[in-house]
């Protein structure tokens, strides 16, 4: 998904570091998205410092900006604005005691359809967190924002996330350029 000046949007469907391709599938770990609060602020900054480098292995940095407190700050407020007006839902992935795992977001929402994106943190990678997560989010994308359907966008690089998206009954659907490198489009009608 882009914004108005044609740059990626920040949290759109390009994002993934799910766990291990060809791991066998199990009713996987018990997860709750909540709707992304500025109550979430101090914990997300924290996931995304922790993750910062984990994470720039398979999706581009956002920058050393975003990484301070005015700059995370106002990123923050400027998801929670853009939230308001319905057209992105972001959430927190949680484990049952609380803690941050990980981040879904359905960006871009119009006509039915919207963007997936998604990151889980390295210590929760390869034990289905990314899996549960999406198929959650499926769920709530169809229930509680009427969605019939889901587009995300991996690199051809990055194996997990691909692997997730087949998963969850994503099928791909072409081919896409992300920050200069190979991959692809995928969609899921719910």
């Amino acid at each position: 998904m882009t914004t108005e000046d044609g740059s990626v949007h920040p949290e759109a469907p390009r994002l993934g570091t799910p766990g291990t391709p060809g791991a066998p599938r199990s009713p996987g770990p018990a997860v709750r998205l909540e709707r992304l609060a500025a109550a979430h602020a101090d914990a997300l900054l924290a996931f995304e410092r922790e993750n910062r480098a984990y994470f720039a292995r398979s999706v581009p940095d956002r920058g050393d900006g975003y990484f301070t407190p005015d700059g995370f700050a106002g990123r923050h407020a400027a998801l929670l604005a853009e939230q308001a007006t319905g057209a992105c839902h972001f959430h927190v992935v949680l484990d049952t005691g609380g803690t941050l795992l990980g981040r879904v977001n359905l960006v871009d929402a119009a006509g039915g359809s919207a963007g997936l994106g998604y990151r889980v943190a390295e210590s929760a990678s390869g034990r289905g967190v990314a899996r549960a997560a999406v198929e959650e989010a499926c769920r709530l994308a169809a229930t509680a924002y009427g969605l019939t359907a889901l587009t995300a966008v991996t690199t051809l690089d990055n194996a997990p996330s691909r692997a997730v998206l087949a998963r969850t009954g994503f099928t791909a659907v072409g081919e896409e350029v992300v920050d200069g490198r190979p991959g692809t489009a995928y969609r899921r009608t719910l």
